[in-house]
């Protein structure tokens, strides 16, 4: 059988895919979460409401572990200030690790920033924030994490902007034992979201609308009734299994891609946790040996 990746990641190989889940369609994968009264559903666009009565979120019906996952985003148009519109794999319990992307609304004619972060064993607090290099409110773009043993990275229309590498070997833990779920949510933020809490929710300006589109995991899927280690050895390459995202051309990024995280970081990195040395007055430990931050 062969898969497919778009851009950075493209293979055509003929591989044993046992688990990998493939769909544009949200009936196929998701399902409201909370507050359904705010789904708008308009052909094979779906769109979440936020007002001064309720936010929406939705979430994926299955767990997984490893692969890729890709979402099509529109972010809310005009003054968005106050507003985070979130995409994000998560697992759950307190020990929990989580992959974060946060699109921070705006003023009128400010950019929108986007919020990475990574939770590793419930320990969060690895902020990263960038401010985009096009208007994401006009068209829609892709946003993907993808995840493999070797390292984790956030991409936004293929393009990487954020890596964080497996450093076990340096004693550092890498989320490789929980299966995530995959969620979306729009909320009310007005407490941070935007130029740190100073610049409120105008809901004059409500209902603020994020549309989606182009829903696609392509990942291994963890039943719940399979216990942690069990879902890591199903979920890993070994003997004739062989998974697309153990590859050797996905293990790192390539001369290309690491030129393009080089342009991200050199041209729109606003705030990097590991470079705050006021939250962070000893270095973490990751920041010391990560070449990809």
């Amino acid at each position: 059988m062969a898969v497919s990746m778009s851009g950075s990641f493209v293979l055509f190989v003929g591989l044993v895919l046992v688990g990998v889940v493939s769909s544009a369609n949200f009936d196929d994968l998701f399902q409201p979460s909370w507050a359904s009264d705010h789904f708008v559903y308009e052909g094979d666009l779906l769109k979440l409401k936020l007002d001064n009565y309720s936010g929406a979120g939705f979430s994926s019906k299955n767990r997984y572990m490893f692969g890729k996952v890709t979402i099509q985003i529109k972010l809310v148009e005009g003054d968005s200030a106050g507003t985070v519109t979130a995409f994000y794999m998560s697992s759950d319990g307190p020990n929990h690790n989580e992959f974060d992307f946060e699109f921070l609304g705006n003023t009128t004619g400010e950019p929108y920033s986007i919020q990475t972060n990574v939770y590793v064993n419930g320990a969060g607090n690895r902020e990263q924030r960038l401010n985009l290099w096009f208007d994401p409110t006009t068209e829609f773009h892709s946003y993907s994490i993808f995840w493999n043993q070797r390292h984790v990275v956030f991409l936004v229309d293929e393009t990487p902007i954020r890596v964080h590498n497996n450093l076990e070997n340096k004693g550092i833990p890498f989320p490789k034992d929980q299966a995530m779920g995959v969620y979306s949510s729009i909320w009310n933020a007005d407490d941070w979201a935007t130029q740190g809490g100073r610049v409120k929710t105008d809901w004059t300006h409500a209902p603020f609308v994020a549309t989606y589109k182009g829903f696609e995991i392509n990942a291994c899927e963890c039943p719940v009734s399979v216990a942690a280690m069990d879902n890591t050895k199903r979920c890993s390459s070994s003997g004739e299994k062989k998974y697309w995202w153990d590859e050797p051309i996905v293990s790192e990024l390539n001369l290309h891609q690491s030129h393009q995280l080089l342009w991200v970081r050199a041209n729109h990195l606003v705030y990097d946790y590991c470079s705050d040395n006021s939250r962070f007055p000893v270095t973490p430990a990751e920041c010391v040996h990560q070449r990809h931050q």
